[in-house]
């Protein structure tokens, strides 16, 4: 179970990850997706499912967004009401500060009845006003802390600039944190400088590593590449590259993960970190659905034949 897992540090743990439909969604379409979603996950042998709260991240940057926001559902409604037929558990994000202690409160109790776990993450901007801060949002869960677990985000992009990825994962841990979801790794260096810097922090700190979950994520367009970009994931310029030039783009992307998957897994297994893969699906397009399809039954496998999934 995903719970033990997190619970005991055991590493291989994979997740797939998706974003909910567009809230202008009608509901007989909304019934449409979610049966195709369905039919794709019932096979995988994954953890949990994680499902993204959208946030327009707009006004973060100057710089033009790729692709037009659109505002989707809740995704606790989603996964409670569209989703329950996949037994398996769901982590659901929410950005904390958009709401006051007492509706966060009623929302963790939805959540813990249906055996859901919370990913607490910052605000879409930082001028947004905060209801409540993430130190009180991780209070009011600890309500439930001997039957679940609560995971976070971490960035290690960030930490190539501010040197202090690792001091921000150590104090979510010192609230309760126990596992953390990466966004889209490309540049496998950044990642690991993050995780020698994070295993430094916990050695002198006597603290035990958490679980690190690393995304991966298929580009099938240029223009995807400029909005993964626009979103804050580097991609080194060698492999933008090949990426920009190669035949089949989706291809080359799909082998380009599945290699930082294979060196991240090496590199974790060598300095006993507890750690994950989290497949992300949320783009629209059918072959990059069945790329992230792909990745997870080849991720699956890898961590198998290494002896580290059973």
């Amino acid at each position: 179970m995903f719970l033990n897992k997190i619970k005991s540090g055991e590493s291989g743990i994979l997740l797939y990850g998706i974003t909910p439909p567009k809230s202008e969604t009608t509901r007989e379409r909304i019934v449409e997706i979610a049966t195709k979603t369905l039919e794709r996950l019932f096979p995988l042998d994954i953890d949990a499912l994680v499902v993204y709260d959208v946030q327009d991240e707009s006004a973060r940057t100057d710089e033009e967004r790729p692709f037009p926001f659109l505002h989707a559902l809740d995704p606790l409604e989603f996964a409670s009401t569209y989703l329950q037929a996949l037994r398996i558990p769901k982590i659901i994000y929410r950005p904390a500060g958009k709401y006051t202690e007492q509706e966060l409160a009623i929302w963790l109790d939805d959540l813990h009845k249906s055996q859901f776990f919370p990913v607490f993450v910052g605000m879409p901007t930082p001028d947004y006003p905060v209801k409540t801060s993430l130190k009180e949002a991780y209070r009011i869960w600890k309500n439930h802390e001997h039957t679940s677990v609560i995971g976070a985000i971490t960035i290690p992009e960030r930490h190539v600039v501010l040197k202090d990825e690792d001091v921000r994962i150590l104090d979510k841990v010192n609230c309760g944190v126990s596992y953390f979801i990466s966004q889209c790794v490309y540049n496998v260096d950044f990642a690991k400088q993050m995780i020698i810097d994070l295993v430094k922090g916990c050695t002198e700190a006597n603290v035990k590593v958490p679980t690190i979950i690393f995304t991966l994520t298929a580009c099938g367009s240029t223009k995807t590449l400029h909005f993964m970009e626009w979103l804050g994931i580097h991609v080194p310029d060698e492999l933008k590259e090949d990426l920009k030039n190669s035949e089949n783009i989706l291809d080359k992307s799909v082998n380009i993960c599945l290699d930082i998957a294979s060196e991240l897994t090496a590199f974790c297994t060598e300095r006993s970190i507890p750690f994950g893969f989290n497949i992300e699906s949320v783009a629209i397009r059918k072959e990059e659905i069945e790329a992230s399809i792909y990745m997870v039954n080849q991720v699956g496998a890898m961590l198998t034949e290494r002896g580290i999934r059973i």
